[in-house]
């Protein structure tokens, strides 16, 4: 809401209540109002539309007893004479031009001063510059510490079970020496004497009053006259601490993890920041990831996947199982075993996903050989690609 509308809408008209009127009474009349014209009533109707509009916003600023007082200033203070810097000619009033209430002033030219001053904040401000000069303390408010980021190494099995982890960080924290005074040891710093401690001064223009921070204590509020030989009197010095990280169960390679709290500590009792860890997973030589399944390939010989067997795997926890192998398995089929995956988040575990690979030997000796030609031989008619150049032929 900019000012302008504080000056020129008359929202108690708008509302049909007195200036005076209760908030029960505002709030009664605005219901009536808006019954009225709202626009489920009214299909079609601009005027109607336009009329809600007006209602809601003057009921918006009514029905807040902050905003409802600072629309009131606003106004009284348009009406006693008030003169705006900038109006000129443009302000006029019940007495002509010049003179008061009924100000015609475009407030957004003022926003675009005093340092980038705008918006809400701007407005906030300026009120606060008219009803009792720059807010106080805003300079030496908490401030949130800095987020620190880090990373990790983890095993496969860590990042597949979660695990802590000790973390070293460095950080910017309070001075050990003044222990966040900024002045010397033996001394203490003192209120900075142009702000009386707020942090902030007020810049006049010309009936306006525009908050920005302090050029003597540089908006801390406390001026220093000895500083720190540690910090040089900013309170703040590298601080090494060790804190001990939990990653999750079921964490992926590059994944980064947000642990609240744990980053670089906040001044003048603020929140602390947050902590973003990286996360690296060494690869292993054996196992593989799929979501919370693990999977693992296993050699198998011709003869097990042709009349069936059994074969003594390892798991991921570093127990083995036995997997059977039904006869006539092909190479590359996957077998599931139940519940010796990686830990979800519910505390179940996914599962091993284990696929079989027919392993071709190299070398054979005479005798293999002999066997292998007979076993050619037997069952020379059965053709395992009968068909398949026709297959190919096809559109």
């Amino acid at each position: 809401m900019s000012a302008k509308d504080y000056l020129e809408k008359d929202y108690y008209k708008t509302l049909g209540v007195a200036a005076d009127a209760k908030a029960d009474d505002i709030k009664k009349s605005y219901r009536k109002l808006a019954k009225k014209y709202h626009p489920d009533a009214n299909k079609g109707d601009a005027d109607a539309e336009r009329r809600f509009k007006e209602i809601s916003e003057a009921y918006d600023v009514l029905a807040d007893d902050k905003r409802r007082a600072e629309y009131d200033e606003m106004r009284r203070l348009g009406a006693s004479g008030f003169r705006f810097p900038g109006a000129g000619a443009g302000a006029r009033g019940p007495g002509g031009p010049g003179g008061p209430g009924n100000v015609q002033f475009d407030f957004s030219s003022l926003f675009d001063q005093g340092g980038g001053v705008g918006g809400a904040a701007g407005m906030e401000d300026v009120l606060g510059g008219l009803f009792g000069g720059a807010r106080r303390g805003a300079g030496v408010q908490p401030r949130r510490g800095a987020d620190v980021e880090s990373s990790v190494t983890l095993s496969f099995r860590e990042a597949l079970d979660g695990v802590t982890v000790p973390l070293r960080l460095t950080t910017q924290g309070a001075c050990p020496t003044c222990r966040g005074s900024g002045a010397r040891p033996g001394t203490v710093p003192h209120t900075c004497p142009v702000c009386q401690g707020s942090g902030q001064t007020a810049r006049n223009l010309g009936g306006f009053a525009f908050a920005e921070p302090c050029q003597n204590c540089k908006g801390r509020g406390v001026v220093v006259d000895d500083p720190c030989p540690t910090c040089q009197g900013t309170g703040e010095a590298p601080s090494t601490r060790t804190i001990q990280a939990r990653i999750p169960a079921g964490v992926k390679d590059g994944q980064r993890i947000r642990l609240k709290g744990k980053g670089a500590p906040g001044a003048r009792g603020g929140p602390a920041g947050d902590l973003f860890v990286e996360v690296h997973v060494q690869p292993h030589p054996v196992f593989g990831r799929r979501g919370d399944n693990v999977t693992l390939t296993v050699p198998v010989t011709f003869p097990e996947a042709a009349l069936g067997g059994e074969a003594v795997v390892p798991a991921p926890d570093g127990s083995t199982v036995t997997l059977r192998i039904p006869p006539g398995t092909a190479s590359g089929r996957t077998m599931r075993v139940r519940g010796k995956g990686g830990l979800k988040r519910d505390g179940s575990r996914g599962d091993l996903l284990v696929t079989v690979e027919v392993a071709v030997p190299q070398r054979i000796d005479a005798q293999a050989t002999h066997a292998l030609r007979s076993y050619a031989d037997a069952t020379k008619g059965d053709d395992p690609r009968v068909g398949l150049i026709e297959q190919a032929r096809k559109e």
